[in-house]
């Protein structure tokens, strides 16, 4: 998988290289715009356990299957709130039990990098595969297995330099520039993430605490269809280490440790519109994590699409004052 991988990416690469413009990109910014963005998206959060004791691996997943995110961006900040409304169909099934999601996002982008910071918390997940565990159920008439205990807590962020001075990935991910001519770039990035599990089963409280590092190299090429409209895709690939701690109620001077070594992988696709002021557009990404688990090969993979819309409006007086100031403390914003 590993050789396929990096025979795709380096196949990639030279591929969309060869269809750079001999014209050195042209960024138009909107640094000076407040802009105002609802995204819809199916990245729902799921949960696979694997053990080599385990005939069938449990699949866990909340109880929805679209979140709402809405952002603000002026300058060089971008922040973020996603939560999973109640009201959506499909984000509220009786059968699922109950589930919440909140997630929270700043990203800072001086110079060519970009710098992300991100919380998540979800809470009450259910058994995807009931079916495997319970004889006769039937799907869409009986309950699934539910776990209204079992918490997810993330904290990590991401470092991404972007080589290419003349390519725009701002303007891809979060509309804050637009490219004026077809570029590409290899964008490393360094990862990092903590996270806590949580649950409770018949009052005996469980925690497991995982660390994961790792470093990505991916190549994004952004074509223009027409002046207002493009479309980019991406690939990326990496190596990383993870160190896990559970411990539990019943035997807290006993912990399992285990650390694994992780390759991360994933592809994906943007279309977009923009205007100077109105923007909207789709991504397609997906993402992948393997590693080895005593003996056993663990792949963990998500798929998920995104509809994004937005506006820009001039920045109040007030706030451009604000920032002023800042710059004149911290010059490299």
């Amino acid at each position: 998988m590993k050789l396929n991988f990096t025979f795709l990416l380096l196949t990639f690469c030279i591929f969309t290289s060869a269809q750079k413009d001999s014209i050195d990109s042209q960024v138009i910014s909107y640094d000076d715009k407040i802009m105002l963005r609802l995204n819809i998206d199916t990245n729902t959060s799921e949960l696979v356990i694997s053990s080599r004791d385990l005939l069938v691996e449990p699949r866990l997943a909340l109880n929805n299957q679209i979140n709402t995110t809405f952002g603000i961006d002026y300058k060089f900040i971008s922040a973020s709130i996603s939560f999973a409304p109640k009201f959506i169909p499909g984000n509220n099934n009786d059968l699922k039990g109950k589930s919440s999601f909140t997630s929270y996002n700043f990203r800072f982008f001086p110079k060519n990098f970009i710098q992300t910071l991100s919380y998540k918390n979800s809470k009450g997940y259910y058994l995807k595969n009931t079916q495997d565990y319970v004889a006769d159920w039937r799907k869409n008439k009986d309950p699934y297995l539910t776990f209204p205990n079992l918490r997810f807590q993330s904290f990590g962020g991401s470092t991404s330099y972007i080589i290419n001075k003349d390519f725009s990935l701002q303007g891809i991910y979060y509309q804050k520039e637009w490219q004026t001519t077809s570029s590409g770039s290899f964008v490393p990035a360094f990862n990092y993430e903590y996270v806590i599990f949580s649950d409770i089963q018949d009052g005996t409280k469980s925690r497991e605490r995982r660390l994961d590092l790792s470093l990505d190299l991916g190549y994004h090429y952004n074509y223009l269809l027409t002046k207002n409209i493009n479309i980019a895709p991406f690939i990326y690939g990496g190596l990383g280490k993870r160190w896990s701690n559970y411990k539990n109620d019943v035997s807290l001077s006993e912990r399992d440790k285990d650390n694994y070594f992780t390759q991360n992988f994933g592809a994906g696709l943007h279309l977009g519109y923009n205007s100077e002021k109105f923007f909207f557009g789709s991504k397609f990404n997906y993402s992948g994590n393997h590693y080895k688990d005593n003996n056993s090969n663990v792949t963990e993979n998500d798929f998920y699409v995104l509809f994004f819309i937005g506006y820009r409006l001039n920045a109040p007086a007030k706030v451009k004052k604000i920032y002023d100031k800042i710059q004149d403390k911290i010059p490299a914003l």
